[in-house]
């Protein structure tokens, strides 16, 4: 390895733990003057909040891992362009291809810790994290209740209910069908379905069932039904971040599982997954692109680049956060939505490159 790629090697690393250490105690302070009130309204020690932040520092900083390689490149490249060095580099006879190796290999390295961080580590801190939020940060009731639940609860058996009231233990609108292959063996309605804790049983109101045994309709009604049945009560609870909390292999278990059940969060859980792939993927990318723009003296210096750095940093949060809504909002689909912002970005460096190149 030459002088030259241990040297750009160098003030890469030290830029971005520079632009890791700047921000993230920004992004505390911040956090804190918002939730000081809720520390105090329940009491908690130094322990408490300091290892919700310990973990608020790997939540966040995971997300943010591309941005700030991309400020960093930004930063020393344009003070290497700024001291003329960068003209001095080209002007030696080293192409800006080679120019860009040191840059793209620590990349490689920073997007491989990247991608082990969010395989393995990062779910294991948002378990501790998000239980902190919900348990003192959320407000009262967020989530209690939960519409339009389809679940499949064994291999032979669907459940849907039109919507669940969590702090009741209670759905409206139940039914669940029972199949032998392709033909309806049995089918239960009710108004509504509560699961009575002290009994261990669930109770039907309006209960109406229908049984399909040779060719004949059997039908059974109540006005009440006190019965046990083949799922909790918990089955019927939409948990939109635990796939946030599992690592690479537990993910691909929980997406099969929920595809199985018809979960209406599939698609996030499915975003998810590739979310963890395409941020090392948009951290090389960024590297390239801010090469590219900080590598060539402007008249505003490095006053110039930053801006506009922060600018286009700006511009890939709001497609990446835009796409993720309209997986979540409108049905995109998922690989699209995780994908669409490396795709735009990597045709983006691809031409700045190109006009660097000439």
């Amino acid at each position: 390895m030459k002088i030259l790629d241990q040297y750009i090697i160098k003030q890469f690393l030290k830029s971005f733990f520079f632009m890791f250490l700047l921000f993230i105690p920004i992004g505390i302070l911040v956090d804190v003057s918002e939730k000081i009130d809720k520390f105090k309204e329940h009491d908690l020690g130094f322990y408490e909040v300091s290892n919700y932040y310990l973990d608020f520092i790997w939540y966040y900083g995971y997300f943010l891992f591309p941005i700030f390689v991309f400020l960093a490149v930004i930063w020393f490249t344009s003070k290497l362009s700024t001291n003329s060095e960068v003209v001095a580099i080209l002007s030696s006879g080293v192409s800006f291809r080679r120019y860009l190796h040191p840059f793209i290999l620590t990349s490689i390295f920073i997007a491989i810790l990247s991608l082990f961080s969010g395989m393995f580590i990062i779910p294991e801190k948002n378990k501790s994290f998000t239980i902190f939020q919900n348990k003192y940060l959320s407000k009262k009731n967020n989530n209690n209740s939960l519409k339009s639940v389809y679940k499949q609860i064994s291999e032979d058996e669907f459940l849907y209910v039109s919507s669940y009231n969590k702090t009741r233990n209670q759905a409206y609108n139940f039914s669940i069908e029972k199949f032998n292959g392709n033909r309806l063996e049995e089918k239960i309605l009710a108004r509504n379905i509560r699961w009575i804790e002290k009994d261990s049983l669930f109770r039907l109101t309006d209960y109406f069932k229908r049984t399909f045994k040779n060719q004949a309709e059997q039908i059974e009604s109540k006005r009440i039904f006190d019965t046990v049945m083949n799922f909790k009560i918990s089955d019927l609870e939409v948990i939109n971040y635990q796939a946030k909390t599992l690592n690479f292999f537990e993910l691909n278990r929980f997406i099969e599982s929920e595809r199985k059940s018809g979960s209406p969060l599939l698609n996030s859980h499915i975003l998810e997954k590739n979310k963890r792939i395409t941020i090392p993927i948009s951290v090389i990318i960024l590297t390239i692109l801010a090469v590219a723009v900080a590598s060539f003296k402007k008249r505003g210096g490095i006053g110039l680049n930053l801006a506009l750095g922060i600018s286009l940093a700006f511009v890939f949060v709001f497609f990446d956060k835009f796409f993720s809504v309209l997986v979540t909002e409108s049905n995109l689909d998922p690989y699209l939505g995780a994908w669409i912002p490396n795709i735009i970005f990597a045709f983006v460096t691809a031409y700045i490159v190109k006009l660097s190149l000439k």
